[in-house]
């Protein structure tokens, strides 16, 4: 059995093979059968063949971990840029014991450690954490599908923050998922929707993420698993995509509950019109001198990969293709034809920072005025009613909520909204507010950010914050993720996050002039909050500049 304890490290994957493997010796090299039975639990059957996992001890409990199960075909050659199609069969055994490779992405994002063995085009695998059965585990568990973040440019589904033995060990069947990203998940070009029977292009991405979905239907309770009880979870584009999953007649069927950190598919991160989409689309083709599909489709995925980092590249967002999405989210929600789910949404305390609306200048009231006035013209009175600054301090903390607000929370607080409004479920909503402590080893000058920043709550969420050693955690950190993840486990079990020895968290409703909504830090709370007013500004300015209702 391989052991490994609670919040420690373990080995790095050994090199991932695309092939499928049989249990013979001369497969396998020196590990022979009888080896590689004494450490792995029983073969799984599915439709594409079996596989094979590893055990571990994680806190006590013994778990099953699969990794790099294919769950569609290559999207390679002739396959890219179409809708993923399903896994040949394979007639040996596989082993599903190393990740997968991630998908194709320029290293952006600093915080992302991956456990990948590299990166290819032939990326479409993911990952199942789930209790070994016993007399202690009762079949039929619920699944969290869990969607990776950063900007449907970057991510994987091995990256040590969502590791799925925490939420495993508390009886829930964890699975994470690589998808498409950058030109090879989003590209649309007007050649794509003429070969397309639906006459879509772009959103390969997300069609990923619906084919596993799908995978997860059919496979899953051979994982323990019920496939009646599948929540649907993700953290920025994995949280934009969880709100497009439960907008599509392609996915909306397919999950009982969804759970969204920090992002939704509403203005203004709201999907590119077909044609918009194709548009970028020909002047990135334009720019790589490709003349056909054909050529695009010869190219190496690496030149490819390379010349999406200059200023010509398409934008990696959703748009509304007519197959996965019929309509923008906004209407779909708005009509009440999403799926009819429970919903726990939210976001953080310090999505952004004050910089970003003052750029250069110090944090003045002259100077804060002056910057609403770029940003809002004649609305920028109204905007600094909302978001006032009469001194310094005021100005710091009001431009860092609205630069919040203008990245991603105002999409969250929508989605919020409009399910409120229009679903037939309930919605818990919170407001993510411990800062991460200081570094181990912080650079000259450095401090702690006074707030929780975007993507700092994924570590409390799923239970890792022992897999990041960036940070010196305290017993509070520990503490908060006890009651962060235990909001999350009660939820994907029950469809409401509360449990015993939780803070009680509502439902969102309308209380004392505002919401309620729950605050979860060092002292978690349900708090009233007040700022639908500042929401409803935001909603009128991305009406009338970005076109969305």
């Amino acid at each position: 059995m391989i052991t490994r304890a609670k919040r420690s490290k373990v080995s790095p994957s050994l090199t991932f093979r695309r092939a499928c493997f049989c249990l013979l010796p001369l497969c396998l090299g020196t590990v022979t059968a009888s080896t590689l039975a004494a450490t792995a639990p029983p073969p799984v059957q599915l439709a594409a063949g079996s596989i094979v996992g590893k055990r571990v001890q994680y806190d006590g409990v013994t778990l099953r971990e699969f990794q790099g199960i294919p769950y569609a075909a290559p999207p390679v050659g002739a396959l890219r840029w179409k809708p993923p199609q399903p896994v040949q069969p394979c007639s040996g055994l596989r082993q599903a014991r190393h990740f997968g490779p991630r998908c194709m992405q320029l290293p952006l994002f600093g915080d992302m450690r991956f456990r990948a063995s590299g990166m290819s085009e032939d990326c479409l695998y993911l990952n199942v954490w789930t209790p070994a059965p016993g007399a202690a585990v009762k079949p039929k568990l619920p699944v969290l599908v869990y969607f990776y973040g950063g900007g449907f440019i970057a991510g994987d589904g091995s990256e040590w923050r969502y590791d799925g033995a925490s939420l495993a060990r508390k009886g829930i069947v964890t699975v994470t998922v690589n998808y498409r990203l950058g030109v090879f998940g989003f590209l649309a070009l007007p050649a794509l929707a003429a070969e397309s029977p639906h006459h879509a292009a772009g959103n390969y991405g997300l069609l990923d993420q619906q084919a596993a979905l799908q995978w997860v239907k059919a496979n899953i309770a051979r994982f323990g698993g019920d496939p009646a009880r599948v929540t649907i979870g993700g953290e920025s584009a994995g949280s934009i995509s969880v709100s497009a999953l439960m907008a599509s007649p392609l996915s909306r069927g397919l999950i009982a509950g969804a759970i969204g950190e920090s992002g939704a598919l509403f203005a203004p991160i709201a999907p590119l019109t077909l044609a918009d989409a194709e548009q970028q689309g020909e002047i990135f083709a334009m720019h790589l001198g490709a003349d056909s599909l054909g050529a695009l489709r010869a190219l190496p995925a690496q030149t490819l990969l390379q010349a999406s980092g200059n200023g010509n590249a398409p934008s990696a967002m959703p748009d509304i293709d007519g197959y996965f999405l019929a309509e923008a989210p906004a209407a779909t929600f708005a009509r009440g034809t999403q799926a009819h789910v429970p919903l726990l949404l939210g976001s953080n305390s310090q999505e952004g920072f004050y910089p970003a609306i003052l750029k250069q200048q110090s944090p003045t009231p002259a100077h804060y005025r002056a910057a609403l006035e770029r940003l809002f013209g004649k609305q920028a009175a109204r905007a600094l009613a909302l978001y006032p600054g009469g001194n310094r301090a005021e100005v710091e903390r009001s431009a860092t909520a609205l630069a919040g607000d203008m990245f991603i929370a105002h999409t969250t607080w929508r989605w919020m909204a409009l399910q409120r409004r229009t679903g037939k479920a309930p919605v818990y909503f919170y407001y993510f507010a411990q800062p991460r402590p200081a570094r181990r080893h912080p650079g000259a000058g450095e401090k702690p950010a006074a707030g929780a920043v975007h993507s700092g709550e994924i570590e409390y969420a799923l239970g890792n914050l022992d897999s990041n050693r960036v940070y010196a955690w305290t017993s509070t950190d520990h503490h908060v993720s006890r009651v962060m993840e235990g909001y999350f486990a009660q939820f994907i079990k029950t469809g409401n996050p509360n449990g015993p020895g939780l803070p009680a968290w509502p439902a969102v409703r309308v209380s004392d002039g505002g919401l309620l909504r729950q605050s979860i830090g060092a002292h978690t709370h349900t708090m009233v909050d007040h700022g639908a007013a500042r929401q409803a500004f935001l909603r009128e300015f991305y009406a009338t500049h970005a076109g969305e209702p």
